[in-house]
């Protein structure tokens, strides 16, 4: 944050240079946007499958966590690039301005409080799943309107196909229509709980940019809390860890989605360490409350 608005300098200048920075940050800004259009059409592709008989608004909500947990996660990202680099401390000054930022910040949070609940019900569900012991071979569902699932890949099961999805005799019914074989719930069920670790993890990682951004309002830039907020940078190594599980498992576009999230919030840190130099060097401006 500068005490002027920061230039959107994609641009050329007067001597024709263009910041490759903020290309690079746009152009990431833009295939979250992309990923968040594949991610809406993938969930309502899986819910024809998972709520075939109907649900309540909560299962259906569940079903389309990544869509809401994308909506809230692009809303911070805007807001922190806001906040960080393209508002002045002369804007961000203005209660109107500072409380719009902040109650917005909060739906976002209580937002992602529902993926983590989402992704909790989820395991707890895995978890409690016990086999099917009333279905032997899945010819015994054909033309009933149930799916066979396997590493979130959904598949009608008809008598063309029932001898050759399964693996193994052993299912489960993950959904009211979906079944599974024992190796394809051993997978999920490992999945279910990467997915709850990164939902905690992000949050963990917004956290420490959120109090960040709350120290150097008031133009702090070291002492404990700041060096927490440093600490927490330890979390992206855990989120390339869950990238190279999904890619292992087939997930690209996740792994994909992890890497773009993982970009788009250093350039938040950039933002984040030019703002300090700034402060440090007697550029801030005076203390702006938080």
């Amino acid at each position: 944050m500068n005490t002027t608005a920061q230039p959107q300098t994609t641009q050329p200048d007067g001597n024709g240079r263009v910041d490759v920075s903020q290309v690079i940050k746009w152009t990431v800004y833009s295939l979250l946007l992309v990923n968040f259009g594949f991610y809406f059409f993938e969930e309502l592709e899986i819910a024809s499958h998972t709520l075939r008989n109907g649900g309540d608004f909560l299962d259906w909500t569940r079903e389309f966590a990544t869509t809401i947990d994308e909506v809230a996660w692009l809303s911070l990202l805007f807001l922190f690039e806001a906040e960080t680099y393209m508002l002045s401390d002369q804007t961000l000054k203005k209660p109107s301005v500072r409380w719009s930022i902040h109650g917005v910040r909060l739906v976002c949070y209580l937002f992602l409080a529902h993926t983590v609940y989402a992704r909790v019900t989820t395991v707890m569900d895995y978890e409690a799943l016990q086999p099917a012991t009333q279905v032997s071979s899945l010819c015994q569902l054909t033309d009933q309107g149930v799916s066979f699932g396997k590493n979130y890949d959904y598949t009608l099961i008809t008598p063309d196909n029932c001898d050759s999805l399964a693996e193994d005799d052993t299912f489960y019914f993950t959904d009211d229509s979906v079944i599974t074989d024992g190796a394809g719930y051993a997978l999920e069920r490992k999945l279910v709980w990467i997915d709850l670790n990164d939902a905690i993890t992000w949050l963990l990682v917004v956290w420490a940019i959120e109090l960040a951004v709350r120290l150097q309002n008031r133009n702090i830039t070291g002492g404990v809390l700041m060096f927490l907020s440093h600490a927490a940078r330890v979390f992206y190594a855990v989120l390339f860890t869950h990238a190279a599980i999904w890619a292992w498992y087939g997930h690209w576009v996740w792994a994909w989605d992890e890497f773009l999230w993982i970009t788009g919030f250093w350039a938040i840190e950039l933002n984040l360490s030019e703002w300090r130099d700034e402060i440090r060097s007697g550029g801030g401006a005076a203390n702006a409350p938080a």
